[in-house]
């Protein structure tokens, strides 16, 4: 298989290169991979407004019924870089139907069950799922468009992620509103269903139908290193609220060791000319993956524990229904839904110097709004806050997409599974840390002083920090690339002939 040539996309290209026939149904086929994944990331975050009522329906203890939204974190997160690989070895479109298939019988199989046990194994289950599917949403896009389109379709990419990771905590009060009684909160799950079969239907009719590399092959011992290393980072963090990092905090220098010899492990497998299962090569020769995945990594642990933050804050501070806690952060989704598709068609034009504005925008909008909560009077405070809030989403719609098209535009189309799969997996990472460290200051904070005001502004403060430092690396790239582009900018047919492109060719 011939690798792909990645380009700048820059004006007038549009997509025509060599080699490449755009698919005419290749717009059409991308609204099924947002869908699924927009199912898929919600689900992350729309159970936690019904765990409370879980708990009392299923009479399950705290620490069980929390395994029903850390469980599927869990398995998402461990599932994303093999997912991406086996994609890239085999058949993306195949994988992708398949994992959808999955996702939509354990949304269903959770919805139905009787006790908790089956609720968390469906859970576990559902996130195996969506991590197989996660990867070959990118994946697909980097395979069906090329040139300004890619960064067209990764800016509607990034807008599903931001909506999802946002839209939770309203989506989930709402479908608690309207299927309110007993058993209501079964509906949180039996939404995904309909959805799902037909996002399945449309997509065996819609996808691509183009192999992988050939190479079947997978670094089953990789595999291993990489999952173990990431559930010992992972599994203190999903066990943060019953005191998890305290007990074994241990699991974390075990992680790093882990996944450091995972890295050793891969540079031996490349030496010796096998596959790896992800290629160290895409952090050191392919232009701005490195530093990509580290702006998403550090953004992710300030953005997605904020919205844990606010549903506290506006829940047992301020007395919101769920559907009323989600209405106030609403403006957020808004902005960032509305900026992201803007930011597809400014990338190529723009460059890093988008997430740097879209970054600077977030931390104004976040810090805004904590200044506003802790001043003004509380019962007018968060619909003061809310253009602020709005303004923090503009900033959050240049940030994903942006990030994500220039992390991934330059991976050999070949590649471009394992590679997604691994941004992903730091955003993963990020997200797990913010969901632990932000909800626990707050509660450390709101016991120290009984101030629900002090304990939001401590708690955004230090997701602010986690943006701060997104920020200066943003900035240092954006530098970076205006002191080497007019010098040393490759050209295609150089990029081709890297050793990664020719590996993979």
């Amino acid at each position: 298989m011939t690798a792909s040539t990645p380009t700048t996309g820059g004006r007038g290209q549009g997509t025509r290169e060599a080699g490449y026939e755009p698919d005419p149904r290749r717009w059409r086929a991308l609204w099924v991979t947002l869908v699924a994944g927009f199912m898929s990331l919600l689900d992350v975050t729309i159970v936690a407004v019904a765990l409370p009522t879980m708990q009392r329906d299923l009479h399950a203890s705290p620490a069980q019924v929390q395994w029903v939204v850390s469980g599927y974190a869990l398995t998402f997160a461990l599932a994303l870089v093999t997912a991406g690989r086996l994609g890239d070895a085999l058949d993306r479109r195949r994988i992708f139907l398949l994992a959808l298939s999955g996702f939509v019988l354990f949304s269903a199989v959770c919805g139905a069950a009787p006790d908790i046990t089956l609720l968390v194994v469906a859970r576990l289950a559902q996130g195996l799922a969506a991590g197989f599917m996660a990867p070959q949403n990118s994946a697909l896009i980097q395979q069906m468009f090329r040139g300004a389109e890619r960064g067209r379709a990764f800016g509607f990419f990034g807008a599903t992620v931001g909506i999802s990771s946002a839209a939770g905590p309203i989506t989930g009060g709402a479908i608690l509103a309207l299927a309110s009684g007993a058993d209501g909160w079964r509906w949180v799950f039996y939404v995904n269903v309909p959805i799902g079969i037909l996002a399945v239907l449309l997509g065996r009719r819609l996808l691509p139908r183009v192999q992988g590399s050939g190479r079947g092959h997978v670094d089953a011992f990789g595999v291993l290193l990489l999952g173990l290393g990431v559930l010992a980072l992972m599994y203190p963090l999903v066990q943060a609220d019953s005191g998890g990092i305290g007990r074994v905090w241990w699991l974390f220098p075990i992680g790093a060791a882990v996944l450091a010899g995972f890295v050793q492990w891969q540079r031996r497998v490349v030496a010796k000319g096998a596959q790896p299962l992800l290629d160290p090569r895409l952090f050191s020769t392919v232009r701005g993956y490195a530093i990509g995945a580290g702006v998403g990594t550090l953004y992710f642990i300030g953005f997605s524990g904020v919205w844990l933050v606010f549903a506290l804050f506006y829940q047992h501070g301020l007395g919101f229904s769920p559907l009323r806690s989600g209405l106030a952060v609403t403006p957020f989704a808004l902005g960032s839904a509305c900026a992201a598709v803007i930011a597809g068609r400014l990338v190529d034009r723009l460059g890093r110097l988008l997430t740097v504005c879209g970054l600077a925008g977030v931390i104004a909008g976040l810090g805004g709004t904590a200044l506003l909560l802790h001043y003004v009077d509380l019962g007018i405070a968060p619909w003061v806050a809310a253009p602020v809030l709005f303004l923090g989403g503009i900033g959050g719609g240049f940030v994903v997409s942006p990030n994500i098209t220039m992390t991934l535009r330059d991976v050999p189309v070949s590649m471009a599974g394992a590679a997604g799969g691994a941004l992903q997996t730091g955003q993963r990472l990020g997200a797990a840390v913010g969901t632990a460290a932000l909800p626990g200051l707050y509660y450390l904070e709101l016991g120290r002083h009984n101030d629900y005001r002090g304990a939001v502004v401590v708690a955004l403060a230090a997701a602010l920090i986690g943006m701060v430092a997104s920020l200066a690396l943003a900035a240092f790239d954006w530098q970076r690339d205006r002191l080497i582009r007019p010098r040393h900018r490759k050209c295609p047919q150089e990029v081709a002939n890297s050793p990664v492109h020719s590996r993979q060719s």
